[in-house]
């Protein structure tokens, strides 16, 4: 009887164990893995590559596609719950995912109420003090400070509530590929200050050079 009795708590040590492990996977949103690429991630949401906006193409390509799961008119019932979904890809890597939920699909919850519905699928959270930023995102001009925090060593979930749109959203990315878009997207400024210094230089050296042609031309014609 002990015997059993130890199997079947084992058992259930296992299944439970399992079950923790699926409801704290980090490696993934929905349907959306980290890592996958960018014709992947197209297909699956019957979307071409071409719809993609080009953010920076060196010395790394960095590229974004945003999704709107919802019926627009937002007649269905079913209605997701998001409003847009803000894919970023690395070098053709999905590395960053950014959720702005629906306006009024969220109203009237407060933000313990967003906590435990997505503890429910990601763990317990942490509470941090610290704000986020969105170094490639339009729509978020500014840092927000983050409400809750699902980390594990390669992946940071992270829920907060935009000043701007007045709305929660859940910023996702890979932390190794983080540290590095972000070093990218420094080096990337840099190059395009530089090209556009040049590009200026240029411009105003053939300037230049048209107005002297010009001064020349016109000293021998001018009759005052």
């Amino acid at each position: 009887m002990r015997t059993i009795r130890n199997l079947i708590v084992a058992l259930c040590m296992i299944l439970l164990s399992a079950s923790l492990l699926h409801g704290q996977d980090l490696s993934k949103y929905r349907n959306f893995s980290f890592g996958m690429s960018l014709v992947e991630l197209s297909k699956q949401l019957d979307l071409k590559p071409l719809d993609t906006k080009l953010i920076h193409k060196q010395p790394a390509v960095i590229q974004e596609l945003a999704w709107w799961p919802r019926d627009p008119s937002g007649s269905s019932p079913q209605a997701d719950s998001v409003w847009q979904v803000l894919f970023t890809f690395y070098n053709g890597e999905l590395y960053r995912i950014l959720v702005t939920y629906d306006r009024h699909r969220t109203e009237g919850l407060s933000r313990e109420d967003m906590v435990e519905a997505i503890s429910a699928e990601y763990g317990t959270a942490t509470r941090p003090t610290v704000e986020i930023s969105f170094p490639t995102n339009e729509l978020y001009i500014s840092t927000e400070k983050v409400i809750a925090r699902w980390e594990d060593s390669d992946y940071s979930f992270n829920l907060f509530r935009s000043t701007v749109l007045n709305t929660f959203g859940l910023v996702m990315f890979s932390k190794p590929l983080d540290a590095q878009v972000r070093a990218a997207i420094a080096a990337a400024i840099k190059l395009e200050g530089q090209e556009n210094g040049q590009r200026e230089t240029e411009r105003q050296k053939k300037e230049t050079g048209d107005l002297e042609v010009a001064r020349q031309k016109n000293r021998k014609t001018f009759r005052p």
